[in-house]
């Protein structure tokens, strides 16, 4: 199916009612896990993508229900990603929010647009740079691959700074390791506090965009 003509559920109120109502079976009887992507061993495991396809398989996204596969990736990782009690009502939220058949192609880079100037933690000249070129796609302005690949390169090499940056912390480290645990533990705490209110935004976010698309 050519990505050009994709349409949410094919235009068909009744392709998402069918899915629908095959993740809210999956939920009521116990079958939708996290960690799992499908398994049938006499009781269906499986998670938010294989509860949707009866299989895991994000390429079908496109032609079973008319959504990009980016965005059942994305389905996939927050799904995983958020606490256990919101993770078992992600699939429906997320296949209730487009209208169908709106066009969904944009709504990932209106996500990564977001997400790299105004939810990441430390926005800087390399996050506004790539944002700067989502930006101009997103109005219809394809920047030439040559300026992604050199956004793409700045920020590899300033991640590679942070991460030698980081290991030379934890090197350092491990000569106070007793005074290192408990402030580990209650860091922990802070850090997955944090991790679960970012999440939980990009959850919502992400139906905002495929609700407004």
């Amino acid at each position: 199916m050519e990505t050009k003509s994709l349409r949410a559920f094919h235009g068909k109120k009744s392709v998402q009612t069918k899915y629908l109502k095959r993740v809210r079976a999956h939920r009521a009887a116990d079958e939708l896990v996290q960690g799992v992507g499908y398994e049938k061993n006499g009781k269906v495991r499986a998670c938010a993508v294989g509860c949707t396809l009866d299989a895991y398989d994000h390429s079908r996204y496109p032609v079973e229900l008319g959504i990009p596969v980016d965005l059942a990736v994305l389905e996939d990782f927050i799904f995983e990603s958020l606490p256990k009690k919101d993770a078992m009502a992600w699939p429906e939220q997320f296949l209730s929010a487009p209208r169908v058949g709106a066009d969904l192609r944009l709504v990932w880079d209106r996500f990564t647009y977001w997400i790299l100037t105004e939810e990441h933690p430390d926005r800087g000249e390399h996050c506004a740079r790539m944002g700067a070129l989502f930006a101009r796609r997103i109005a219809g302005d394809e920047p030439p691959k040559e300026e992604w690949d050199l956004a793409a390169r700045a920020a590899w090499a300033a991640w590679d700074a942070r991460a030698a940056r980081a290991a030379r912390a934890a090197r350092d480290a491990r000569a106070a390791r007793d005074a290192w645990d408990a402030r580990a533990a209650r860091d922990a705490w802070d850090a997955r506090a944090a991790r679960d209110a970012s999440i939980r935004r990009m959850a919502d976010k992400l139906i905002y965009l495929m609700e407004t698309a």
